[in-house]
């Protein structure tokens, strides 16, 4: 039976093997010190060579860091959201289901930081997201191009879903187990729009989410291109819409 305040931490990877060095070290020094936490990897199907870098880097960091997991390794791309969820599903009974996208666009002590909060504010509290929102002193640093197809996005996914939610995209959260298991059957986007199913889900039925202010300093190297995901991902916010506009005629969530 897992402690109050229990995490299980999962970073999603797709061939992530070059970035993740200077990071995971550092999130699990973080998790390591924090206690009750654990660090899971979850490989997203990024090929046999990809899967081996992945494999030596976590064996190597396990025998010092004691909150690290074995890596999870999926046989294929699942997507973001699949891969997250692959990894909550082998949650160890834990408090707590969070992930923090690889790159160290969020640094380790954000992550910290939330922990710290989520376990101050118990689970019955709601769900934490992390935000990159220029107020209470944060530094948010930025491509002027991504910020601003970002805030688009966030536009329409407000207006769309009518959820009250300035950044459903940053990556790092904290939903509670429980909350998380309710809405699980639920859950049907893996790519990288799963974030606002998600929150409008747990909103819709009645989990709390919170919007924290981090520091978040853009990384370069990712995988995501600017048009073309973008364009999937408001094809996604649209069926999400239509889906939870079903829920509401048949009254209740399953």
């Amino acid at each position: 039976m897992s402690e109050p305040g229990s995490v299980r931490m999962v970073v999603p990877c797709f061939r992530e093997s070059a970035r993740i060095k200077g990071f995971l070290p550092d999130l699990c020094a973080q998790l390591d010190a924090l206690g009750d936490c654990r660090v899971l990897v979850v490989e997203d199907g990024s090929g046999e060579d990809e899967q081996r870098l992945m494999n030596d880097i976590v064996g190597g960091l396990q025998k010092r860091h004691p909150s690290l997991c074995d890596l999870l390794k999926l046989p294929d791309n699942l997507g973001k959201g699949g891969a997250v969820y692959a990894g909550w599903a082998d949650h160890g009974g834990a408090d707590w289901l969070g992930f923090v996208d690889a790159d160290g666009s969020v640094t380790t002590a954000e992550v910290g930081r939330l922990i710290t909060l989520a376990r101050e504010r118990g689970t019955g509290k709601g769900a934490i997201i992390a935000s990159r929102v220029l107020m209470l002193g944060r530094d948010v640093r930025r491509a002027w191009q991504r910020h601003l197809i970002g805030r688009v996005y966030a536009t329409l996914v407000s207006e769309l879903l009518s959820i009250p939610v300035y950044d459903s995209q940053c990556g790092l959260k904290l939903v509670p187990r429980m909350a998380f298991e309710k809405a699980r059957e639920n859950l049907t986007v893996n790519g990288f729009a799963f974030d606002v199913e998600l929150v409008s889900l747990l909103l819709d039925q009645g989990t709390g989410v919170i919007e924290v202010p981090i520091d978040w300093h853009e990384v370069g190297g990712g995988k995501i291109h600017l048009l073309r995901d973008s364009f999937r991902m408001f094809r996604d916010v649209l069926r999400i819409k239509r889906m939870r506009m079903e829920r509401a005629r048949n009254g209740a969530l399953k």
